[in-house]
């Protein structure tokens, strides 16, 4: 049996990204494919289970240079998302799905053996309360971004965010808990976001990372830790909080929450300056850790 530190779960997703002049492309993305990297080329030992038609994207293909292993299963089809944007930080969006991939099943899951699972979902229905229950009873750390918990597709592919219909009961389960501020603030009610975070782990999350465009918060229950971002441009603002979380959850196998939190601002910052999935390695992370912080 392989061994693993993380093994990233969810789908992949053909972006058709407008920016806020208008001009658009297309790329594959997701928060498998910026998560999935970031943990490969910071060092550790990543594996990723996605669902996709084949027909779509070669798999194998594109993640052949991330240092990640690559499990895949035949879907109907590939999560599509339309992202339009109406400012340059990227802060205010609409999102639209095109088509959503099959659910991910509890027998599908890849029967390797890692430190942690890594939830990275981007649509309810992705996972479900099950899942995440099976997963939680296998003796690993388990990482949720919460966004695939709140973001629905309405029949015209609308998207809208909602409360998570689970979190009483499942959010005992959750290790490590990833929003953004809105996303908190959808959870809880509230708008700060130390409290959203209090919150959050009264409900029974572990560890509550909470991002924001000018800091990352983590809080234990105990205390709240910050770190401020400090890229010096938003080209790459796409996956910030799957690059983050993925960074972080990773540092935790070894690091106490303030070099892991150092660690995995830098490294969003750094990403955050290039289109993209991170694609450079952790040299360059100590590199920027050491010029700007």
């Amino acid at each position: 049996m392989s061994n693993f530190d993380s093994l990233v779960i969810g789908p992949v997703s053909l972006d058709y990204n407008i920016d806020h002049l208008g001009n658009s492309h297309q790329e594959i993305g997701g928060a498998i494919v910026q998560s999935g990297f970031a943990a490969a080329k910071t060092g550790h030992s990543t594996a990723i289970f996605t669902k996709l038609n084949s027909a779509d994207v070669d798999i194998e293909s594109f993640f052949k240079n991330s240092g990640a292993d690559v499990f895949w299963k035949e879907s109907k089809k590939t999560t599509s998302i339309r992202n339009k944007y109406f400012t340059a930080d990227k802060e205010k969006r609409e999102c639209k799905a095109i088509s959503i991939c099959d659910s991910f099943a509890i027998d599908e899951i890849p029967p390797v053996n890692t430190k942690i699972y890594h939830l990275a979902g981007l649509i309810y229905g992705d996972f479900s309360n099950e899942l995440i229950f099976y997963l939680s009873r296998q003796g690993k750390k388990l990482a949720l971004d919460v966004q695939c918990m709140l973001r629905h597709a309405k029949p015209d592919g609308e998207m809208v965010f909602g409360d998570w219909d689970g979190k009483e009961t499942h959010m005992k389960y959750i290790d490590f808990l990833k929003t953004d501020a809105a996303e908190a603030e959808i959870l809880t009610g509230e708008k700060d976001r130390i409290k959203a975070a209090e919150i959050l782990y009264n409900l029974g999350a572990k560890e509550i990372m909470i991002t924001h465009n000018t800091e990352v918060l983590i809080y234990n229950g105990k205390e709240v830790y910050t770190c401020p971002i400090k890229a010096r441009n938003l080209s790459g603002r796409t996956g910030r909080g799957d690059t983050c979380f993925s960074g972080y959850i990773l540092e935790r196998l070894k690091n106490d929450i303030p070099t892991s939190l150092l660690f995995a601002t830098a490294l969003v910052s750094l990403k955050m300056e290039t289109p993209g999935p991170f694609k450079g390695n952790r040299a360059d992370v100590k590199d920027y850790i050491s010029k700007f912080y």
